[in-house]
């Protein structure tokens, strides 16, 4: 699909004004908008239409959005281990690493360290738990959000239901190297979330997000053009 098939979409779901959201919480506004654009929920890393990838958010959200999950070879610490000594209890009781991660160490001692060469989650006794080079973020960076088509929605409630009016869009390109990416984790702007629990006999992850608040995703591009729906 091109980018003025993608409008002329937009248009459209724009002319229908406020609809019901299709899924409750803070994921109902993607699955929305990408029900309405018909297209299937994925979690592959690769974007959403060619080299542009589908963001939604609500306006003036204080939000955080996933910009795109990474896992691959980063685990320095076998993660059943990691939740057992950092871990901490879920709503349903279970053992866990559910952690937004910043430079700044969280309660059980677990915070960002970032270097000219790598993010890693590290405790506060030098231990470190994750690593990731920051070559590797970026060439993930520039496969999944390389450019992105934000989509921004008016949000309201209804009888217990959210309502979405999707109204404004923007695609948000360029800007992205080692140095960048660097300063906006320094700066608190790249966030990572660890996503896992103990499972039993093992660790179940649901992918750790890098992450970034939605009203701070502009800042992450050097071109943000509005496109007109």
């Amino acid at each position: 699909m091109k980018l003025a098939d993608v409008q002329k979409k937009l248009k459209k779901i724009k002319s229908q004004g406020f609809v019901p959201s299709s899924r409750k919480g803070p994921t109902g506004i993607g699955h929305t908008l990408e029900t309405l654009m018909g297209l299937s929920e994925n979690n592959i890393p690769l974007p959403d239409f060619g080299d542009v990838e589908l963001k939604a958010t609500r306006t003036n959200s204080q939000s955080m959005i996933t910009l795109f999950t990474f896992n691959k070879r980063a685990w320095k610490m076998d993660p059943l281990e990691a939740i057992k000594r950092y871990g901490s209890k879920d709503k349903n009781g279970r053992l866990g690493l559910y952690y937004t991660m910043s430079i700044k160490p969280n309660g059980a001692g677990l915070f960002l360290y970032v270097d000219n060469n790598q993010v890693e989650v590290r405790h506060v006794d030098g231990t470190v738990i994750v690593s990731w080079s920051l070559l590797s973020i970026c060439e993930v960076f520039e496969k999944k959000v390389k450019n992105v088509l934000l989509v921004k929605a008016q949000s309201e409630m209804r009888d217990n239901v959210e309502f979405f009016y999707f109204d404004r869009a923007k695609l948000l390109t360029g800007g992205k190297t080692v140095e960048i990416l660097k300063s906006k984790f320094e700066n608190e702007q790249l966030l990572v979330d660890l996503r896992l629990h103990d499972n039993g006999t093992s660790a179940r992850n649901h992918g750790t997000g890098f992450r970034v608040y939605e009203r701070e995703l502009e800042d992450l591009y050097e071109r943000v053009e509005e496109i007109i729906i």
